[in-house]
């Protein structure tokens, strides 16, 4: 097999600065701070430390050095493999060249860890002792508890309730790292509670938990600081370092993908993984095209819109420009409890906004059902995030029957150990539906677009002003 070496190349030591190649979208993304406290109707204090502000507004530097005590705890689960996905083309009986990109076989089971120890090792320098932060599906909690155990600090994690009671692993993970942990939403903070009036059952959101960190953050104030595991562009920056990897080692191989695949969240893997290959393609005059997987549980780039929207359910934090289906949204209860957010990262809804990449909505049946070939084929089993960008993958192979056939690039964001209840559902036929509230879809898009009219008309005022 055509098998990448685990120590093939030496340790990539640069982020790719993705706003330096793109810099107009930069520009069209970012809405200045003298804005939050109109639209949110709060007076928003930054959490971030400056030197990460700084890596979410810097377009003049082409790369961002990774600080060597950073490198060095990568250097722990880094670089990651790159295989050829053989048995899985043989299955499929395409002619298709599949590769994947693995991030699962770290402490945490997943990407996140490249961003929570960039956070954690940021933050500390700024003098902060504990991070708060609310996670989805887990990987961000638990990455985030094992790097703020690495530097010495605090961390609590506000979880989605529906998968903290799915995946009870991921609370002892955080437990076992020294961090607090709490199903979200809770009875702890006003806006668990005021969640918990419409929610009884708890499935929870990562706009409410997301929401919970943040309350708990500003009553803590110095001490405290809540830190974000997607979405934002420095976390999409510290993620390139998937990409930089896997743009060395597939010329290692003598390969250049013509579709690099994510699953799409917020955005994270999506954008560490993708960026530097549409450089790669810039500066060698190739062609790439970048495809996010989602689920059709939470369509929000196939069927959300582009507006102003708030990022949490409790409404206090600052108002971005995004593809969303609006932060009331609350998505059917399924495994893949990452790609349940309401938004997308500002940068990439610009970028998608402009065409600058594709995207289609997978169903859980089909991504478990992926999930399961592909771990019965190459020995891996895949977080159902992740299977979802095997299986928009799988369909861009078969689509391929003439012509020159492709060669595809799929990121697995995660392992799948934690969700082998979801996985035995599959194999059973008892999934259970994902199909949207398309009421609840309106509502929530309603309201966000009647906020987005207030939004657009205090930036026109600030413009004639």
């Amino acid at each position: 097999m055509n098998e990448m070496p685990m120590a093939g190349s030496p340790g990539v030591t640069t982020w790719c600065n993705f706003l330096h190649d793109f810099p107009d979208h930069y520009a069209e993304s970012v809405i200045t701070p003298d804005h939050f406290a109109d639209v949110a109707g709060v007076n928003v204090l930054p959490q971030q430390p400056l030197s990460l502000m700084k890596q979410s507004n810097d377009t003049s530097r082409a790369d961002v050095e990774i600080p060597a005590p950073v490198r060095a705890l990568y250097a722990t689960y880094r670089p990651t493999l790159l295989r050829r996905a053989e048995r899985l083309e043989e299955r499929l009986g395409t002619s298709a060249r599949i590769f994947f990109k693995y991030e699962g076989a770290n402490v945490s089971g997943s990407h996140k860890l490249n961003s929570a120890i960039a956070q954690a090792y940021y933050y500390k320098k700024a003098g902060v002792k504990h991070l708060i932060t609310g996670t989805g599906a887990g990987q961000w909690g638990t990455a985030l508890s094992y790097a703020c155990r690495q530097l010495g600090l605090r961390c609590t994690v506000f979880m989605v309730g529906i998968s903290y009671r799915q995946k009870p692993q991921r609370r002892t993970i955080v437990e076992l790292f020294g961090g607090e942990i709490h199903e979200s939403p809770s009875p702890l903070t006003k806006t668990g509670r005021d969640a918990l009036k419409r929610d009884p059952d708890r499935i929870g959101s990562l706009a409410v938990a997301t929401g919970e960190a943040i309350e708990l953050a500003r009553e803590l104030k110095d001490s405290a600081r809540f830190a974000v595991g997607s979405g934002e562009t420095c976390v999409l920056l510290h993620q390139t370092v998937i990409g930089n990897e896997a743009v060395r080692q597939m010329a290692e191989l003598d390969a250049f993908p013509d579709y690099v695949v994510a699953c799409m969240g917020a955005g994270s893997n999506f954008g560490g993984v993708g960026m530097p290959f549409l450089r790669a393609a810039r500066e060698t005059g190739r062609k790439v095209e970048l495809i996010a997987a989602e689920p059709i549980a939470c369509p929000k780039l196939t069927r959300g819109d582009y507006l102003f929207d708030i990022n949490d359910f409790s409404g206090t934090t600052p108002v971005t420009r995004m593809y969303t289906l609006g932060s009331r949204y609350l998505a059917p209860p399924i495994h893949a409890g990452g790609l349940r957010y309401h938004g997308t990262s500002a940068f990439l809804s610009t970028l998608y906004a402009h065409k600058g990449f594709s995207a289609r909505a997978i169903s859980q049946t089909d991504a478990l059902g992926a999930g399961i070939l592909f771990s019965d084929c190459e020995g891996i089993i895949p977080a159902p995030e992740s299977a979802h960008a095997i299986a928009a993958a799988i369909e861009v192979a078969r689509e391929h029957k003439t012509g020159k056939a492709p060669t595809i690039l799929i990121n697995i964001s995660g392992h799948g150990l934690f969700d082998l209840a979801g996985y035995e559902e599959a194999k059973r036929g008892t999934l259970a539906g994902d199909a949207p509230d398309e009421a609840l879809i309106a509502a929530s898009l309603g309201a966000a677009r009647a906020k987005n009219e207030d939004v657009a008309k205090a930036l026109a005022a600030d413009v004639r002003a």
